[in-house]
């Protein structure tokens, strides 16, 4: 095996992420609807806190408030509330990605497996219960709780120091996301996995190895 240890990206790298089915499901447990335009207009607002937020400029519990503000009336519920909702609507509809499941059930054989996510706290620890994920991770770094977020190295040194990790070398990052998943890891000397999804590379980021599908990370860690 190349690597002792794996660590992971959560959303649309282990998990299904879905926002407007969540927020569609969100709606209509208040007996309203929620359409594309609505989900537009959430976008317009949700979008750009993501990218302060990777920026070190807002907090997590900023992002999950200052989005659902403009629904508190509609809603009749404060966005503390809003937001609580759409976290147990997310849940709900998780699913693993394809391959998945059969690959980390061959990959926590031969190497110890960890997480690093932006995603927040409730919402990471209720999809890797009700997948049955959470047996094969020694642990899970979150950015809420830590206040740093992907693509900031501490985040990742943090990690590598939970595992008691001396040799980087040992380590490979894997995630689909360009700036948060393989900068970061570059940025903290680590070894890269682009998730692709047959996406084109646009960037100037270059990931160590890049796959199409998940189960692929197998022919990866055995080269």
């Amino acid at each position: 095996m190349k690597y002792q240890w794996i660590f992971f990206d959560a959303d649309e790298t282990l998990f299904s992420f879905n926002a407007f089915a969540g927020l569609q499901k969100l709606f209509a447990d208040n007996g309203l609807k929620f359409n594309e335009q609505d989900f537009t207009q959430y976008e317009k607002v949700n979008k750009p806190l993501w990218v302060k937020y990777q920026n070190a400029e807002i907090s997590a519990e900023q992002i999950q408030t200052i989005r659902f503000e403009p629904w508190e009336q509609k809603l009749g519920k404060s966005a503390v509330e809003i937001n609580q909702d759409y976290m147990l609507a997310l849940a709900d509809l998780c699913k693993p990605l394809d391959g998945v499941i059969e690959t980390i059930h061959t990959l926590e054989k031969q190497a110890k497996l960890a997480i690093i996510t932006n995603g927040f706290t409730a919402l990471q620890h209720l999809r890797l219960q009700r997948t049955g994920l959470a047996q094969y991770f020694q642990f899970i770094t979150i950015s809420q709780e830590l206040g740093i977020a992907k693509p900031d190295a501490r985040i990742f040194e943090h990690s590598l120091q939970q595992a008691d990790i001396e040799d980087k070398s040992q380590v490979l990052m894997v995630g689909d996301n360009l700036h948060s998943d393989i900068l970061g890891g570059k940025n903290a000397g680590l070894d890269t996995c682009w998730l692709s999804y047959d996406k084109a590379n646009d960037s100037d980021i270059a990931p160590t190895y890049s796959i199409k599908k998940f189960n692929e990370l197998l022919d990866v860690v055995a080269a």
